[in-house]
């Protein structure tokens, strides 16, 4: 729920609420539940079943524009669209034609400021046997002719935006068409593969590879088919949740989780017990008496590894973006819940497909060293990556428990880490008073628990600092970013500046390695500089939902997007590949610079500008 604080000034907040109220000593339904049930019926809801296409019906007269919007049924009444900064929608609505199962409106939108809206977001409200009902509704703007105003889905629901090695303007358009985007799903997904991300869980896979040349051709091709599968379930996992995000109303987004601090933490406490176990602190084995009891199920436990190691490769690739990715995932979120689940399902089969081909070729693997003493040295190698994922993971959590969170969060998991030295010591590998050290580990672990994470963190509900605007402070000498917002980038591009926005997050990789490689050095400084371009800087660390509405707008599922709008105002702004060169950054910038002849070419060297 959002709300408003005010006594003299008003705070807006954002927060889950429940209430659970106990009337008299048996729990039973008010007299008034049954108007609390059919006003929640009222509530405005999406439903697949009704699509809405808009588009301009001829150019714009001053800063009017009319609008038809055509819908898939002809119980509809009325639409009201919700309010917006930058332009107004008329209140009034003529109903031009019915027929055919459609029904068409007129409505006239009125431009405040920038560009017109690439998109209408409202409700229609449509006739119901007792009383009208409202349905939400996304509907993307095309032109007179058809062509798509913006970056979005044209009525064909087909997306991709269009760049080249120096960036090019994004073009919605009616041919891409589903199969390129699979073909770009599956290239994206192994693509991920030598992403840094993945790079640990390789490693595993490589001893793995290593540690079943002993078995049977048969067992090594299960085990890579139930890596493969660990893979697949994930995705199919990822898919529900984006599509369950969707039905509630909300826009999803690739990685969308890592700004979840939750998640971040469950995931820092999870891959660092996996490095303790590659060290050998402890082990995941099942105990002496059920490997007696059942010694023909311990062929399982590698099968669990296999499947874990699919999951685990799956939820740390979720950071990363790769090429071709990322135009696939755009179109993918745009689409029915039946083709998410299939662009999903086709990145995971590109991402454990490696490992399959290997499992059913374990002649190709003959590279690799027979098993002897030396896997468990390497096994014990391989905990160094995982526990430098740990540590970035950790590096995560920062921006959203405060300057203190990093100690709080420190002391619990050298808690964790004593509580698994106990029990691998003691308990696992010990002879003596196990029972004492099962009820040591266990004290440590509620301690560390309740007395810190819960006590001192607050990991369930962090409270979020909103920043306070301003210039975003950046590396000493690095370029002065501004926070980004739609009016920054009009007000920019009225003054006849160019505009170098970069979306980008803290648990993005392929993020933090262009600001290193191809952002933040040296040459793009001094571009920035002569061109006296305005930089913006867009933060999806934590849940931003205007900056999720324009990665869709430029058909994108996630960041990283690094936009560059030219001096001209009237040119469209060129969208950067998702991995990005010093070439192709400064090329773009050269493009966007204003001409010879403008109204800035005679101020652009003696102003300062913003990089």
């Amino acid at each position: 729920h959002s709300f408003l604080e005010c006594e003299e000034l008003c705070i807006p907040g954002k927060a889950d609420v429940r209430a659970v109220l106990e009337v008299g000593q048996d729990s039973k339904p008010s007299s008034d539940a049954a108007l609390f049930d059919s006003w929640q019926k009222r509530l405005p809801k999406a439903d697949s079943a009704i699509t809405v296409t808009a588009k301009w019906e001829q150019g714009a007269s001053e800063d009017t524009r009319p609008l038809v919007l055509e819908v898939s049924s002809n119980d509809i009444e009325d639409l009201f669209p919700y309010g917006a900064d930058n332009y107004e929608v008329q209140a009034a609505t003529e109903r031009v034609s019915s027929g055919g199962g459609k029904v068409r409106f007129r409505k006239t939108v009125r431009k405040l400021d920038g560009e017109w809206p690439r998109e209408i977001r409202g409700v229609i409200v449509a006739k119901g046997s007792e009383s009208p009902v409202g349905h939400q509704i996304t509907a993307v703007i095309a032109g007179p002719s058809g062509t798509v105003a913006g970056a979005l889905a044209s009525n064909d629901n087909s997306t991709e935006a269009a760049t080249s090695e120096g960036g090019a303007p994004v073009r919605g358009g009616r041919g891409q068409s589903l199969p390129k985007m699979l073909l770009f799903a599956f290239i994206g997904g192994l693509i991920l593969n030598i992403m840094p991300c993945v790079l640990p869980v390789i490693a595993l896979k490589v001893l793995g590879f290593v540690n079943q040349s002993r078995e049977s051709p048969a067992r090594v091709r299960q085990l890579g088919l139930v890596y493969g599968l660990g893979v697949l379930c994930s995705f199919l996992l990822l898919a529900g949740i984006v599509i369950a995000v969707q039905h509630a109303g909300r826009a999803a987004s690739w990685g969308m989780q890592f700004q979840n601090p939750k998640f971040l933490v469950a995931m820092t406490v999870l891959v660092t017990l996996v490095a303790l176990n590659l060290f050998g602190v402890f082990e995941v084995n099942l105990s002496g008496r059920a490997m007696g009891a059942a010694g023909d199920l311990a062929s399982k436990e590698g099968a669990a590894g296999a499947f874990f190691n699919g999951v685990l490769a799956t939820t740390l690739a979720t950071p990363c973006t790769a090429p071709f990715l990322a135009p696939a995932l755009g179109f993918a979120f745009l689409q029915s819940a039946g083709v998410i689940i299939l662009m999903f399902l086709t990145v995971g089969a590109g991402l454990a497909v490696p490992y399959i081909v290997l499992s059913w070729h374990p002649a190709w693997l003959r590279f690799l060293p027979r098993p002897g003493q030396w896997m468990e040295k390497f096994k014990n190698a391989m905990g160094f990556p995982m526990l430098a994922t740990a540590v970035w993971l950790f590096s995560l959590t920062i921006a959203h428990f405060g300057k203190k969170g990093p100690l709080w969060f420190g002391v619990f998991l050298v808690l964790l880490t004593s509580a698994a030295w106990v029990w691998g010591e003691f308990v696992q590998r010990g002879r003596k008073r196990r029972g004492f050290a099962v009820g040591a580990a266990v004290a440590v672990l509620a301690v560390a628990y309740f007395a810190v994470l819960e006590a001192q963190l607050n990991w369930r509900s962090p409270v979020r600092k909103e920043s306070a605007g301003g210039s975003i402070a950046g590396e000493p000498g690095g370029i002065e970013w501004q926070p980004w917002s739609a009016a920054a980038v009009a007000k920019a591009r009225a003054e006849g500046r160019p505009v170098f926005v970069d979306f980008t997050a803290d648990w993005c990789v392929t993020c933090q390695a262009n600001k290193k490689t191809s952002i933040e050095i040296s040459s793009v400084r001094a571009k920035l500089k002569e061109i006296n371009a305005v930089t913006l800087l867009g933060d999806y660390t934590h849940e931003d939902e205007a900056i999720t509405a324009e990665l869709q707008r430029w058909g994108r599922a996630g960041v990283p997007l690094v936009l560059v709008y030219p001096a001209d105002s009237t040119a469209e702004p060129l969208v950067l590949p998702e991995v990005l060169t010093p070439g192709i950054v400064l090329k773009a910038l050269s493009k966007a610079a204003p001409q010879s002849g403008t109204k800035e070419s005679g101020t652009s060297k003696g102003k300062e500008g913003t990089g």
